[in-house]
């Protein structure tokens, strides 16, 4: 079965009309990069010596074991938000009320909530309040709450997204409520979302740069701090800009082909990597759906 067409496809007319737009929108990226080449090479900034630091040892390690204290703190982070986002998804789906009330007001709350404000609360805050601990957990902890809310969200739609056969399944087995879900429909979910989930892990990894306004030392701190001792910001930031997209290039990749394996698998079944905001609607349309099949 083939997708609709969304649009009419290009006469012509149309194609060179393209074609202009394109040769033109790159005439001007080229002569705005050469603009910018040049005030650069007028200001110095091209230099080899603004960038012979970066090719130091000492600078390079310092700089990696920055980028090692990123990948530390998003790896334990996405761990604990998705063991609390999948509790908060079975909450938001329980049968009691009083639970469901709960896990949806946190959800809904803390999805909202500004991740800068949680990292400055949580290394700022807390400490007045006695709450004193190393700075990598302060970020883990605002990490943990906001992304726990979105996967919650993620591992929510991918159960809703499951054939309701498959619950019923496990009842006929003897299964308990709890049981099926655990057992029978959480794991089937959970590969499902897998590529939802990595996409997820790269703005998590992306958002640990919002350590340095609690001076934790990862990567971004460490070009800044770099970049200030020999004063060449510009390059030192430009090189851990290339760190930054090197592990996000790895994570999006991994999502894009997880992606191709599971719709191979489960055909159009399977979630592709979306953001909270469409994962949201997926779960709305199917409890909607799920409600109408019922009347």
């Amino acid at each position: 079965m083939t997708a609709p067409m969304l649009a009419d496809a290009l006469g012509p007319r149309g194609r060179r009309r393209v074609r202009l737009v394109s040769v033109a929108a790159g005439a001007l990226i080229a002569a705005v990069l050469f603009v910018v080449m040049r005030r650069l090479t007028d200001k110095g900034q091209l230099d080899a010596a603004r960038w012979e630091p970066l090719t130091q040892g000492s600078v390079i390690r310092f700089l990696l074991n920055g980028l090692l204290a990123t990948l530390q703190v998003a790896a334990v982070a996405m761990v604990l938000a998705m063991v609390i986002g999948m509790v908060l998804a079975l909450g938001r789906l329980a049968r009691a009320p009083a639970i469901r009330l709960v896990a949806g007001a946190y959800v809904e709350f803390f999805r909202g909530f500004p991740l800068l404000l949680l990292v400055l609360f949580a290394g700022l805050a807390l400490p007045k309040y006695g709450v004193t601990l190393p700075v990598f957990w302060y970020l883990v902890l605002a990490l943990v709450v906001y992304n726990s809310a979105i996967l919650g969200e993620i591992f929510r739609a991918g159960i809703l997204s499951l054939d309701k056969g498959q619950t019923e399944a496990a009842h006929a087995l003897g299964f308990s409520y709890w049981q099926a879900m655990l057992i029978v429909v959480v794991p089937q979910a959970a590969r499902r979302m897998v590529p939802a989930i990595v996409s997820q892990l790269v703005t998590l990894l992306k958002d640990t740069s919002l350590g340095f306004v609690i001076a934790y030392p990862e990567l971004l701190r460490r070009a800044r701090n770099t970049g200030e001792f020999f004063q060449n910001p510009l390059q030192t930031l430009f090189f851990a800009a290339l760190l930054y997209i090197m592990v996000n290039l790895v994570l999006s990749r991994v999502a894009r082909r997880l992606e191709v394996r599971q719709r191979r698998r489960y055909g159009a079944g399977a979630i592709t990597v979306a953001g909270a905001e469409d994962l949201t609607m997926t779960a709305v349309q199917a409890e909607a759906a799920d409600q109408g099949g019922g009347e």
